[in-house]
């Protein structure tokens, strides 16, 4: 087994020592998962406001509707674990709002099926993320695994409705899949730190 397939095979990250480690990967993770929910409904107001009052796209705008419903549940959830926690968000918000909002205007200017390839996109990165955070904290903290739990399974059904609904099919699908998902995985380093 090389070193690659090693740190592929682990992607929770190995536990810190020091007084206080807990409690500071505890501030990154709710850091992190309050500033991807933020985005995610983001996405979704950005690419209902394109999207939403088109004649022929009441389907996918009530899609966009529920959507962002379920992430503006996550987010505000994630707003009280940050105020119980005593944990300040990251200082990343007004950037990820103008990027979240362009991603999500962009993907609906070049058509529903681009939009979709967005939430794919997206929620595959998302969905990774959670897992790993549930590996991580299921035996210290089982209450907020479940919760994450529920929301992984959310996230995933936003992305199994967005393959069904044609993401594959959007124009440049592979460029646009990669960069959207290397840009969730470099948000998702900045706003555990910063």
């Amino acid at each position: 087994m090389t070193q690659d397939t090693v740190a592929d095979a682990r992607r929770v990250p190995l536990p810190r020592p020091g007084a206080g480690a807990q409690s500071r990967r505890m501030a990154e993770i709710l850091r992190v998962d309050h500033a991807g929910e933020f985005a995610a409904v983001q996405i979704y107001r950005a690419q209902r406001a394109i999207l939403g009052d088109r004649a022929g796209k009441q389907e996918i705008s009530g899609d966009l509707v529920e959507m962002e419903g379920h992430e503006q549940v996550h987010l505000d959830r994630f707003n009280a674990l940050l105020n119980e926690h005593q944990v300040r968000p990251t200082a990343m918000i007004p950037v990820w709002k103008v990027a979240a909002t362009v991603l999500g205007a962009g993907t609906a200017l070049l058509g529903e099926k681009a939009a979709h390839a967005c939430t794919e996109a997206v929620e595959s990165v998302i969905e990774k993320h959670y897992a790993d955070q549930i590996a991580e904290i299921k035996d210290r903290d089982p209450e907020l695994a479940a919760e994450l739990t529920q929301f992984r399974d959310e996230e995933l059904m936003h992305h199994d409705h967005a393959v069904a609904h044609g993401s594959r099919e959007a124009p440049a699908y592979r460029l646009l899949s990669s960069v959207i998902k290397i840009g969730c995985k470099a948000a998702i380093k900045i706003s555990e730190r910063v």
